[in-house]
């Protein structure tokens, strides 16, 4: 499995990375691939991948939720960054209309930019739209060029939303609200193609169940993968294999 999200260089996890990078290690993850959210976040991601090489990778984006009127500074050093250092993808990059309707404007500059550098880098981009799905996918689609790849992190839309997303070639991240009793996303991913989703925790926040509540890390990965081998009716290394090569050509990992 890949666990293509999680934030594990977070304060949550400063006290026992190590025990939760064994843990999700023994439970069969075979990477983490860690979004960024902005400059005070770079330092602790980098150190935590160069820590645990070739397991832990880094992106590199700036959230936006941490975009505010003075955005300059921090576009400044992800550009930066980007142009001095390998990374996997671009993010986590994206809008937000949940936390702060007021930086909207600003949310979708800063999210143009970051599609265009990972254009010009051929890059793929990791897009988070918490209550802004169809506001993101307006502000995308004219962006995408023949080469453009990416995951919605995080997916919890329709079937019409997922379509646009696929017809784009990009994936649907999924994580611990598929095993939420209430959140319909069981009925809507039976009309979505396997092949278009991806494994994901953010760890540490949305724990799957039967840890709800408590903090999320990869080890809790096989319980999304397990409620998935039951929306589809296949085998749980069936729904590994086929997510593991998504993740894979997501990120445009040798097989």
């Amino acid at each position: 499995m890949i666990d293509t999200h999680a934030h594990i260089y977070l304060e949550q996890f400063q006290k026992d990375l190590d025990e939760v990078v064994n843990r999700s290690q023994e439970s069969g993850v075979e990477y983490i691939f860690m979004p960024n959210i902005d400059g005070s976040t770079i330092d602790d991601m980098l150190e935590v991948a160069e820590k645990h090489p070739a397991y832990c990778i880094a992106m590199m984006g700036l959230h936006p939720c941490s975009v505010k009127k003075n955005f300059e500074r921090e576009l400044y050093l992800v550009e930066k960054w980007l142009d001095s250092k390998d990374f996997a993808a671009v993010g986590e990059i994206g809008t937000d209309l949940y936390w702060d309707t007021a930086t909207f404007k600003y949310q979708e500059e800063v999210f143009k930019i970051q599609v265009s550098w990972a254009n010009d880098k051929n890059m793929p981009i990791v897009i988070h739209c918490r209550e802004s799905l169809d506001q993101t996918l307006d502000l995308l689609e004219p962006l995408i060029k023949p080469h453009s790849t990416g995951v919605f992190h995080c997916f919890t839309g329709t079937i019409k939303q997922a379509e646009r997303i696929t017809a784009m070639g990009f994936k649907l991240g999924i994580g611990g609200v598929v095993t939420f009793k209430n959140s319909g996303l069981d009925k809507t991913l039976k009309d979505i193609h396997l092949e278009s989703l991806v494994l994901e925790t953010d760890s540490p926040y949305l724990t799957p169940v039967p840890y709800r509540g408590k903090r999320n890390e990869p080890g809790y990965l096989p319980h999304i993968l397990n409620k998935l081998a039951d929306i589809y009716g296949m085998p749980s290394e069936l729904v590994e294999q086929i997510t593991t090569k998504s993740a894979r050509a997501l990120f445009r990992m040798s097989s």
